[in-house]
């Protein structure tokens, strides 16, 4: 049935009145609201920010102005009547507060404002009609003011997410640079994850193998930035195609357990991504002093995952042998004194299955026992005899003096490691 123009009459003035009262006790509601907030919600009696009472008062307040004008203008609130909220949601993510804590305090408002239409009712009897109105149009200012929250809360959190990235890159790109950082906001930013210039440190570097196409790349880089992650403990970037970890080690530790005790952290969480599908190559530093040493850490790091070859897992710089350390530290021209024999012997061997470079490594670190290498190769000792034997006739290196395997060992790993 179609209300008479009388009784719309009365209905809008009705209205008017709840939007009356409502206008002129905003601030008393707002502050009564501000106070259920801390009352209810941990995460906000908990900051010691001084702030930020002020601002959640004003927020509810302008809500609340928000409300009244919609009432009053005879229309459905629209996400344009909360300009604000954008400010309000930055604020809370850079302190902290949760997304369900921000909606359940915006929640705690409207039942303030809910709390007193009923009290303005109960003065005004004749509004209860147009409570119902009212009632109607609170639950969509609720509508449209939360869903106008959330998605600023998460605009505000993803561009907080991409600021710190950038500023995470920017930082490592400096350190590496040789360029420690001097202005305060950059050096907070390393305070925060526990490196300042005194701090001992080691640098992680990793690359990986993973089947599929580049978004699954982009994925497996995240799933390794994740494993470097310590939470609150370093710096960790994706850069190029390398994730880079500026990692401090605990202090009050002589550095060989403080190395120890980062190297079992990383190779732990380095381990669980092979279930996941993702077979990291992770190279680790030495333990460097403070942020001048980043540079020289990063090319230890680099080193240390070279000498991986494109293995799955993780290697210190400290674990490394001398033999792999001259391999990797080579030039051109350590590469140019490969006899042509022994260079095509490794190039024809390594395209072939690496049988017989694996034979010579499992000799050499079985101390030139032939019967102990065949143990570790799972293969009867004349295999191995036949396999040294063919060693010597293709290189012309004599694998019982140790000068000659040395020369032989070092010419090997020079010339894999300018095919890898």
């Amino acid at each position: 049935m179609t209300a008479l123009p009388q009784e719309r009459g009365a209905g809008r003035a009705g209205e008017d009145v709840l939007a009356a009262w409502v206008r002129d006790r905003a601030d008393d509601i707002a502050a009564r609201a501000t106070v259920a907030i801390w009352e209810e919600i941990e995460a906000y009696a908990d900051l010691a920010d001084r702030t930020l009472r002020a601002e959640v008062e004003a927020h509810c307040r302008q809500v609340f102005t928000a409300f009244i004008a919609t009432v009053q203008d005879r229309r459905d609130p629209s996400r344009a009547d909360f300009p604000w909220t954008g400010r309000h949601a930055m604020r809370r993510v850079d302190l902290g507060i949760t997304l369900t804590d921000f909606m359940k305090a915006f929640r705690i408002g409207q039942i303030s404002l809910w709390d007193e239409v009923v009290e303005a009712v109960r003065v005004h009897p004749g509004t209860t009609d147009a409570a119902l109105t009212v009632a109607g149009q609170l639950m969509r200012t609720i509508e449209a003011g939360s869903t106008a929250a959330a998605e600023a809360y998460l605009e505000a959190q993803q561009f907080t997410v991409a600021d710190h990235a950038r500023l995470a890159r920017d930082l490592l790109d400096d350190l590496l640079e040789g360029r420690p950082p001097t202005v305060r906001p950059r050096l907070e930013a390393l305070a925060d994850v526990g490196i300042d210039a005194a701090s001992r440190l080691v640098v992680a570097v990793g690359s990986y193998t993973v089947p599929g196409d580049a978004s699954g790349d982009r994925k497996a880089h995240a799933m390794l930035r994740s494993a470097l992650t310590n939470p609150g403990r370093g710096l960790v970037v994706v850069r190029h195609d390398e994730v880079v970890a500026v990692l401090p080690v605990e202090p009050g530790l002589d550095a060989a357990e403080a190395e120890e005790r980062v190297l079992g952290r990383v190779r732990a969480q380095v381990a669980s991504l092979a279930s996941r599908g993702v077979y990291p190559s992770v190279g680790v530093s030495s333990v460097r002093e403070g942020f001048l040493d980043v540079p020289e850490a990063y090319e230890e790091a680099r080193l240390a995952r070279r000498s991986l070859q494109g293995r799955s897992g993780v290697q210190a710089l400290s674990r490394m042998s001398t033999l792999d350390y001259l391999v990797q530290t080579h030039d051109r021209s350590a590469r140019r004194l490969v006899r042509p024999e022994v260079r095509a012997f490794v190039q024809e061997d390594l395209a072939s299955g690496s049988t017989f470079t694996e034979t010579l490594r499992a000799y050499v670190a079985a101390d030139l026992n032939a019967k102990m290498a065949a143990v570790q190769l799972h293969v009867h000792p004349n295999t191995v005899y036949y396999r040294l034997e063919r060693i010597a006739e293709r290189t012309g290196c004599d694998v019982r003096r140790v000068e000659e395997l040395i020369d032989l060992l070092l010419a090997v790993g020079l010339v894999r490691g300018s095919t890898d």
